[in-house]
């Protein structure tokens, strides 16, 4: 299957983390949203190794599970990744509201100094969803 479904959707709308894989590199936990076209968003800072990595093979892969204490459950999704140079400082105000309680005033400076920085969006775009729900 290459779709998203309504439950994988609402599954991945919670606040879990991601863990990416691009290319040949190794997982890495992200922050990411599922996006209403059905791909998978996520920001990196433009000379982040796993961008590196992506411009040399598009390939990528997002796995997401349950945590701890709920019946288990993941969905992973693979295909081809496009970089995007608009719309990321965006999505990591948006996933930094998702992840983090914004009012405490750490987490809001720690996202202003995120924002500084030069930002990209990564796009996966689904080409193989699995799942599995015990």
């Amino acid at each position: 299957m290459s779709e998203l479904t309504p439950d994988d959707l609402e599954f991945l709308r919670r606040p879990l983390h991601g863990f990416l894989t691009v290319a040949t590199g190794e997982p890495r936990p992200v922050w990411f949203e599922a996006a209403d076209d059905g791909t998978i968003q996520l920001f990196s800072e433009a000379d982040a190794l796993k961008v590196r990595r992506a411009r040399r093979d598009p390939r990528a892969s997002i796995v997401v599970a349950a945590p701890v204490g709920e019946r288990e459950r993941w969905v992973a999704v693979t295909g081809r990744v496009s970089i995007e140079s608009g719309g990321a400082h965006e999505l990591a105000a948006r996933l930094a509201a998702r992840y983090w309680d914004l009012d405490d005033p750490v987490r809001a400076a720690d996202l202003e100094e995120m924002l500084k920085g030069e930002q990209l969006r990564l796009v996966i775009h689904p080409e193989t969803v699995r799942r599995f729900a015990y």
